[in-house]
C-alpha cells in the first residue's frame, strides 16, 4: 500500500465512522429516550457512547494486533482533541449555560478516571486486570447516571428540545427501524476502524513516524470527528446539556468503555505515549474544569484559549 492509497483508506474509514456513528446515535438516542432520562444523561451516556464508538472498535483492533501506539494514542489523544477542540470551538460558536451536576459530578469523574489511567500506566503496560476495572467503572457510573436521571425525568421531559420529544413520540412506531440504525452503525464503525487503522500504520512507515504520533493525531481525530460534529450542532440548537455532555461523556467513556474492553482483549503497552502526553490530557481536564465552574457559562474567549492549546499542542507534536 502506498502512501497515497494509506491516506485514502483513512479518510474513507473516516467517513465510514462518520456514517457509523451518526446511525448509532440516532437509533440509541430514540430507544434511550423511550425509558425516560433527561437531556444531560443522553448526553453524558447513549450520545457519548454512541460518539466513543469509533475509539473503542479502533483500540480494540489495534491491541489486538499489537498496536499498543495506536490504540493508546487514539484515546489520549481523542480525549485532548475532545477538551480542547470541540469545547473550545462550541464555546466559540455559542456560549453555553453550564449544567452544576456536570461540574460537580461528572467533570470530577472524568479527571478520576484520567488519573486512573496515568496510575494504571506508571509501569508501561495497561494490564487485563486494570481493564477489568476501569470497565467496572463504567458500569457504575453509566447505572448510577440513569437511575438518578430518572427520578427527575418528569420535569425534565418538559424542557425537551422538540427533536427530542418528537424522537419519544416516534419511537414505539419506529422501534425496529431504531434497532436497524444501531445494527448498521455498528457494522459501518467496524469495517470503517479497520479501514483506519489500515491506513495509519502504512502511513507511519511511509512518513517515518512512531504509529503513538499517529495515533495522537490523525487517528485520534478521526475518530473524533462524530463528538465535534454532535457538539457543534447540539451547542448552535442551544442544547448545551447535551453539547457539554457529550465531550465530557466521551472523555470518561474513553477511559472506562474503550481502554477497559480494549486491554481485556490484549494488554496495552505505552509505546511512545510519556508522562508528558499524559499531563498534557490531565492538565487540559483542569483547565477545562476551571472554566466551567466560574461564571456558570462558558465564554467565547475561554473557548479560544482551550483552541489555541489545542493547536500548540499539535504543533508540539510534529515537531
Amino acid at each position: 500500500m502506498t502512501l497515497t492509497q494509506s491516506l485514502l483508506s483513512m479518510g474513507g474509514g473516516v467517513l465510514l465512522l462518520l456514517a457509523g456513528a451518526e446511525g448509532l446515535v440516532r437509533g440509541a438516542s430514540a430507544l434511550a429516550l423511550r425509558i425516560g432520562i433527561t437531556p444531560l444523561v443522553v448526553g453524558l451516556t447513549v450520545v457519548a457512547i454512541g460518539t466513543s464508538s469509533p475509539e473503542l472498535v479502533v483500540s480494540i483492533q489495534a491491541a489486538l494486533a499489537g498496536e499498543g501506539g495506536v490504540a493508546l494514542g487514539n484515546v489520549v489523544g481523542s480525549n485532548i482533541a475532545n477538551l480542547g477542540l470541540i469545547v473550545g470551538v462550541a464555546a466559540v460558536l455559542t456560549p453555553m449555560t453550564v449544567d452544576r451536576k456536570l461540574v460537580r459530578h461528572d467533570v470530577p469523574i472524568m479527571l478520576v478516571s484520567m488519573a486512573a489511567l496515568v496510575v494504571f500506566l506508571l509501569d508501561g503496560t495497561l494490564e487485563r486486570w486494570e481493564g477489568g476495572v476501569l470497565l467496572a467503572a463504567a458500569v457504575l457510573y453509566t447505572v448510577d447516571g440513569i437511575r438518578t436521571s430518572r427520578r427527575e425525568v418528569r420535569e425534565a421531559n418538559a424542557k425537551l428540545p422538540p427533536e427530542v420529544t418528537e424522537a419519544l413520540v416516534e419511537v414505539e412506531a419506529g422501534f425496529k427501524r431504531h434497532i436497524l440504525l444501531v445494527v448498521g452503525g455498528v457494522a459501518l464503525l467496524v469495517f470503517g476502524a479497520d479501514r483506519l487503522l489500515a491506513g495509519a500504520v502504512v502511513a507511519a512507515t511511509q512518513l517515518g513516524v512512531s504509529e503513538a504520533v499517529i495515533g495522537l493525531t490523525l487517528v485520534a481525530l478521526g475518530t473524533s470527528l462524530p463528538e465535534l460534529a454532535t457538539t457543534i450542532v447540539a451547542a448552535r440548537r442551544g442544547e448545551a446539556e447535551i453539547a457539554l455532555g457529550n465531550a465530557i461523556g466521551s472523555n470518561i467513556f474513553n477511559v472506562f468503555s474503550v481502554l477497559g474492553p480494549a486491554a481485556l482483549a490484549a494488554p496495552i503497552a505505552s509505546v511512545g505515549i510519556g508522562a508528558d502526553v499524559l499531563s498534557l490530557m490531565v492538565g487540559f481536564g483542569l483547565v477545562t474544569l476551571l472554566f466551567l465552574y466560574t461564571g456558570g457559562k462558558t465564554r467565547r474567549w475561554e473557548g479560544a484559549v482551550l483552541l489555541l492549546g489545542y493547536l500548540g499542542y499539535i504543533w508540539w507534536l510534529v515537531q
